[in-house]
């Protein structure tokens, strides 16, 4: 494969070699196999993390490792399709991989999550925690793209505007169009974020946050710049070569 592949898939042993004598950022792509309504698919968060590192990577001269596909989603373990690993089974698996990258040689690593849900982000800087500890010399950022995404809430969108919503279908209609259907559905989710456990059925009858039906792959193209620029921003300030 080209040594000048951004993939670490794709690069020989040597190669990847001699790309870490440049200090490069690596980023490692984090999804979820998890329902987002009946519109989009269930790799969303995968499509969309996936997409980003790499647009993130040709802009920091960077590289991307093999993503994570499987994260912790209870939220919406009740919808058909979502595999949610527990907070445990997730940083035990991503402690992991970090470690190994660092012990290969990895110094500047960005565990870029495409799902925002707290426990899964808990546990992935539980994982980079542990990964630091046991390498001092690494350095790690862990961020999901929709810390930045939500930025736009109340200007591109409404301000309750969440999961599978407006800012979601938008981004998917603009980074993998054709996995899109074409049902637009407005739902609310009334679960308390301080009551335990997933939300009912008649909390949320379906797992969208939103309303849908004004989602635009123009709007898409407009979150998703406003990701990369924050991101590139964020990486130079917090991991600088």
């Amino acid at each position: 494969m080209p040594s000048s592949s951004r993939h670490l898939l794709e690069l020989d042993s040597r190669s990847f070699e001699r790309r870490l004598t440049s200090n490069p950022l690596v980023i490692l792509p984090v999804g979820a196999l998890e329902a987002h309504g009946p519109h989009l698919p269930l790799g969303a968060d995968q499509i969309q993390a996936e997409a980003t590192a790499l647009a993130l990577a040709e802009r920091l001269d960077g590289l991307v490792a093999p993503t994570i596909p499987y994260g912790s989603a209870p939220g919406a373990r009740s919808f058909p399709g979502t595999v949610s690993l527990s907070i445990a089974e997730l940083e035990t698996h991503v402690a992991g991989v970090l470690s190994e990258l660092a012990r290969s040689g990895v110094r500047r690593l960005l565990v870029l999550s495409g799902h925002a849900e707290r426990g899964h982000m808990a546990a992935l800087r539980e994982a980079a925690d542990r990964a630091a500890r046991a390498t001092p010399s690494v350095r790690i950022v862990v961020l999901s793209d929709y810390d930045f995404v939500y930025e736009l809430r109340g200007t591109e969108s409404p301000a309750g505007d969440g999961h599978a919503g407006l800012l979601e279908t938008s981004r998917v209609l603009a980074l993998a169009p054709t996995t899109v259907g074409p049902v637009r559905p407005v739902v609310e989710n009334r679960h308390s974020p301080f009551v335990p456990g997933a939300p009912t059925p008649d909390e949320w009858p379906e797992s969208v946050a939103g309303d849908t039906r004004p989602a635009s792959r123009e709007l898409g193209e407009r979150v998703q710049a406003h990701v990369l620029d924050r991101l590139v921003e964020t990486v130079r300030a917090l991991l600088p070569a």
